[in-house]
């Protein structure tokens, strides 16, 4: 008698919110890698070409591809009912926080969610405490955590800190943009630590997480110990990267809260974020010792991170004809996440100017 090997439990299915976003598309990749049935909830209308790309290539690897957004409670209740989702992951932007507060109750409402990972992907937003206008943010963060909290619905954090890379306080998203060659920006004394985190390591242990009992209704905390530096340790390993000495320039707390108390957005919600990580210590000053709170390398200790190490070796190796050719300038680089202009009001009194080409990353 021939026996059927027993079969493998079926995943769960999930619907993830903004893949085409930095963070989501680290999410969506690694949830398709795993195995679970992949949902895509993708705004209606033309993308932008690099966005279109994103979208067909999951659509190749097997994700269903679903129109429509989520501040419409009858429209999310009919998807998640009609797809069966299990799990909802929301890595949407700044600008539309408070649309998870419908996308809550549309879940409240079918009773079948197993878990809900909310847009966070940055900071505690609890432990950090940045000047304004980053705070706003982060009081709007705070509101979608206490209202998921009271809902009942299972949910897990993600604090993963910083993204692998030169924080550039006033630019674009830092995502693949190399370090400069010209002039390393210093941010106070420049001995203040943060945790530096792969986009792909993003992507694989939020997807581990979503199916560990022991995540639900935890805050889970990325603080890889080989990622743990200053922004000068940051620049020392540049220089040491690269085989050159760079002058560095150092931007003192005053100026990044003259930055912030420009309002001119997003360039001063970066800087208000810059001098909450590297002048005040957010992602450091603090022990993980709730009841809440779990540091990830606890659960999976034998799952390493891409060390940041590696991880500029990958941008020496993007400018590496400029080094050859004594160039000092990078130029022609281009971030993953497209920069995209913003006009914006810099203070009520002055006219409005338009603000250089930024993208605000998750914090």
């Amino acid at each position: 008698m021939v026996t059927s090997p027993p079969a493998m439990p079926t995943k769960g299915r999930v619907l993830i919110i903004g893949a085409t976003g930095f963070i989501g598309k680290f999410v969506a990749e690694e949830s398709l890698i795993s195995a679970h049935p992949t949902y895509l909830l993708v705004r209606p209308g033309p993308l932008n070409p690099s966005k279109d790309a994103i979208v067909k290539n999951f659509q190749d690897k097997g994700a269903i591809v679903i129109h429509g957004v989520i501040n419409n409670k009858d429209f999310v209740e009919k998807i998640l009912k009609e797809y069966e989702i299990d799990i909802v992951i929301s890595a949407i932007g700044a600008k539309s926080l408070l649309d998870q507060l419908i996308l809550v109750e549309a879940m409240k409402s079918v009773k079948t969610i197993k878990r809900f990972l909310p847009s966070e992907f940055g900071h505690d937003v609890y432990k950090a405490d940045p000047v304004e206008p980053g705070l706003t943010m982060y009081k709007e963060k705070r509101l979608v955590r206490r209202v998921v909290e009271e809902s009942g619905i299972p949910y897990t954090n993600i604090c993963c800190n910083s993204i692998a890379s030169w924080p550039y306080y006033d630019n674009c998203h830092p995502s693949q943009l190399p370090p400069p060659l010209d002039q390393l920006q210093i941010y106070g004394h420049g001995n203040v630590k943060a945790y530096f985190v792969d986009g792909i390591d993003i992507g694989k242990f939020t997807m581990k997480v979503v199916d560990d009992a022991r995540t639900v209704n935890k805050n889970v905390h990325f603080r890889p110990s080989n990622n743990c530096y200053s922004i000068n340790e940051l620049a020392s390993l540049w220089e040491k990267k690269i085989g050159l000495t760079i002058p560095r320039v150092t931007i003192s707390e005053d100026d990044l809260l003259a930055v912030a108390a420009e309002n001119c957005i997003p360039r001063s919600i970066v800087a208000s974020f810059t001098h909450d990580i590297f002048i005040k210590g957010c992602q450091v000053n603090f022990n993980i010792d709730g009841l809440g709170d779990v540091e990830i390398s606890t659960l999976y200790p034998d799952e390493a991170f891409r060390s940041l190490e590696d991880c500029f070796e990958g941008f020496a190796l993007m400018i590496d004809d400029k080094i050859n050719k004594g160039e000092n300038k990078i130029t022609g680089t281009k971030s993953v996440v497209e920069a995209v202009p913003f006009t914006a009001s810099c203070g009520e009194e002055s006219p409005p100017q338009k603000c250089s080409n930024f993208v605000v990353t998750n914090y």
